[in-house]
């Protein structure tokens, strides 16, 4: 079976293009969710070097999977016009990249406020972001559930995607974001958004620190969200997005888990440990090929 097709944050492993490519391959992973480049936010790309990093991109076999953009992750109460320009911007990349999406989020709320609060404000603002999309129409965007956005919990990502209703606004699924949101992921987050999910991020965390863990190794129920999209024909990309350090019982996965060189930086082995944990949970449990 082969339900997903296998991607993820490289800056992570490190700044550095090649460092991110070369530990991709040593994955076998041949896509990449471009966020930062050479210490450079995606956002920032002048058209020139999108057009450079693309060509080094095509040399090295590696395509784009989405573009990890910081649009919508701005507070609420900011001024949206230059941030609406930014998104345009963004847009000319993801072409140029030729990625098939562009992961975005819904403003930042003043914890002393109610999101409720303002609903009508980011639908405003996303319906802005659909009437500039208009003009590339290979492209989705993807709304992703953060913390402390108005979509951080289910249920505001479904009133959002139901208010655009429209094929080009889908989720990009993030089991750890709930989990640090106190939002039980399987079923309850799962069952309110299946039919929007477009894309998953695979990051796992506890609840009881919020901390991020290995997927399978916190309360995301990443093994069963997977599973159901299986069971649900999703077909898709599945995004590492580690957001790890070193943590209790790294060791003992780096031993048993890793085949990398112990001189390798802590980005590069936690890149792999996030890498292996998917592969336990795709292959070998859920008997998916890894691509």
């Amino acid at each position: 079976m082969n339900n997903f097709t296998i991607t993820g944050f490289a800056d992570e492993i490190g700044p550095n293009f090649e460092d991110q490519v070369r530990v991709l391959k040593q994955n076998q992973i041949s896509h990449i969710e471009i966020r930062g480049l050479d210490g450079k936010n995606v956002s920032d790309f002048s058209i020139e070097e999108a057009k450079q990093y693309k060509e080094k991109f095509d040399q090295e076999s590696i395509e784009i999977s989405s573009i990890g953009s910081p649009i919508g992750k701005i507070a609420i109460d900011e001024p949206f016009e230059e941030h609406l320009e930014k998104f345009t911007h963004v847009l000319e990349i993801a072409r140029i990249f030729k990625s098939p999406y562009v992961r975005m989020f819904s403003f930042f709320i003043d914890s002393k406020e109610n999101p409720d609060d303002y609903k009508d404000e980011v639908i405003s603002r996303w319906r802005q972001f659909l009437a500039v999309a208009e003009a590339y129409p290979e492209i989705t965007l993807l709304h992703e559930n953060e913390k402390d956005i108005y979509g951080d919990t289910p249920e505001r990502c479904a009133t959002l995607l139901q208010e655009l209703n429209s094929p080009r606004v889908k989720a990009a699924f993030d089991p750890a974001n709930f989990v640090q949101c106190e939002v039980e992921v399987y079923p309850h987050a799962y069952e309110l958004l299946k039919n929007q999910i477009a894309y998953i991020h695979i990051k796992d965390a506890r609840f009881s620190d919020q901390k991020v863990t290995p997927a399978g190794l916190g309360d995301g129920k990443v093994k069963e969200v997977l599973s159901a999209l299986i069971e649900d024909d999703f077909s898709g990309f599945a995004s590492l997005e580690p957001h790890l350090s070193i943590f209790d019982g790294f060791a003992d996965l780096e031993k048993t888990q890793l085949s990398i060189a112990k001189a390798a930086s802590d980005g590069e082995k936690l890149f792999t440990v996030a890498s292996q944990a998917l592969k336990e949970i795709l292959v070998n449990q859920l008997n998916q090929e890894w691509k």
